[in-house]
């Protein structure tokens, strides 16, 4: 599997269609996706997977509408390109043998020795069953041990999605009538296509609900979630058009959704600090601590899937409201 990793990567690096880059991604992701399963870290192989082959490709090929499919190299004497590809392999060893040397300090890969051996993982092990009382172990980790953590990179997609929104048109949040009239032979005639996903769409957002409440017992939770619903939504929009999903699901409400979610997570927090608790100490969010632990999980997880969801449709939306816009002018 390692191997088939750094042949795709090579492929990846060597390829000058970002078509087939893009799809070669998504085997990259499906590929480490499985490689993690090997190694029992079925939480993280989900998120690879919805992440790495799901929704990443999707976000890639609405940005080559943007972008277009070839790269395009500007004619520069020889010489001139041949100094270029020396300086980026200088920057690239400087800059990689400047990495290994940072590892230098840090304990030797899988060392029993280690300090996160020690004491952390122990305690992670031996005590959370205890104290958070729910089976899957890593949803213990990612939402109780490590909310601030969690809150972080909840905090990240959150301001990728605004940056986003920043850079477009708010004409985005306009209700406005078809600019670009599709070609009747562009996705109209693919009955299949069609009718295929109006069988899969509710399928995928079913399965979106059932890793979002399943995540206390098994592989999944908010982000892997938030990413399903949002594959289903833009698999919807790609087939059908962006102004047909406009009319599903609105970009103003996806823009407060993206806020709720965040707003959900950090008064999940105030409030434990008001019970007179820590910031993210669901223990006292409830007269028993167990029950506090789960209710407190519940909402800060709902908080993520709904914040992740609506960012990556917001994102999706944007892109192809760009590549509408360009189609029309041309």
């Amino acid at each position: 599997m390692l191997l088939l990793l750094v042949v795709t990567a090579i492929a990846i690096a060597r390829t000058t269609d970002l078509f087939a880059a893009v799809m070669l991604s998504g085997i990259y992701g499906l590929v480490s996706a499985s490689f993690f399963v090997a190694l029992d870290a079925v939480d993280v192989a989900f998120t690879e997977a919805a992440v790495g082959a799901g929704i990443f490709p999707l976000l890639m090929l609405v940005v080559l509408g943007v972008t277009g499919r070839y790269e395009k190299t500007a004619l520069k004497p020889q010489k001139a390109a041949l100094m270029k590809k020396v300086a980026v392999v200088i920057t690239m060893v400087i800059t990689g043998g400047l990495l290994i040397l940072g590892t230098m300090d840090m304990p030797a890969f899988g060392d029993p020795e280690a300090p996160a051996q020690q004491h952390v993982n122990i305690r992670y092990i031996e005590q959370s069953p205890e104290e958070i009382g729910i089976p899957n172990m890593v949803t213990s980790v990612l939402a109780s041990y490590r909310g601030y953590d969690t809150l972080g990179e909840v905090l990240v997609i959150f301001t990728a999605a605004m940056g986003v929104l920043a850079l477009f048109s708010s004409q985005l949040f306009v209700t406005r009538k078809l600019s670009v009239k599709i070609k009747k032979d562009d996705m109209h005639d693919h009955n299949v296509l069609r009718i295929v996903s109006k069988i899969l769409i509710p399928l995928i957002l079913l399965f979106a609900f059932y890793v979002q409440f399943h995540g206390e017992y098994g592989p999944g939770g908010g982000f892997q979630a938030g990413v399903i619903f949002a594959a289903g939504i833009i698999l919807y929009t790609m087939l059908y058009g962006l102004d047909k999903a406009r009319q599903v699901i609105k970009p103003g409400v996806l823009r407060v959704l993206c806020a709720l979610g965040v707003f959900i997570y950090g008064c999940t927090g105030v409030v434990s600090m008001l019970s007179g608790g820590n910031f993210l100490d669901y223990s006292v969010l409830a007269s028993d601590p167990i029950i506090g632990q789960h209710l407190g999980i519940l909402v800060i997880e709902l908080g993520v899937g709904i914040t992740i969801a609506a960012g990556m449709i917001l994102i999706f939306f944007a892109f192809s409201h760009q590549a509408e816009s360009q189609l029309g002018e041309e």
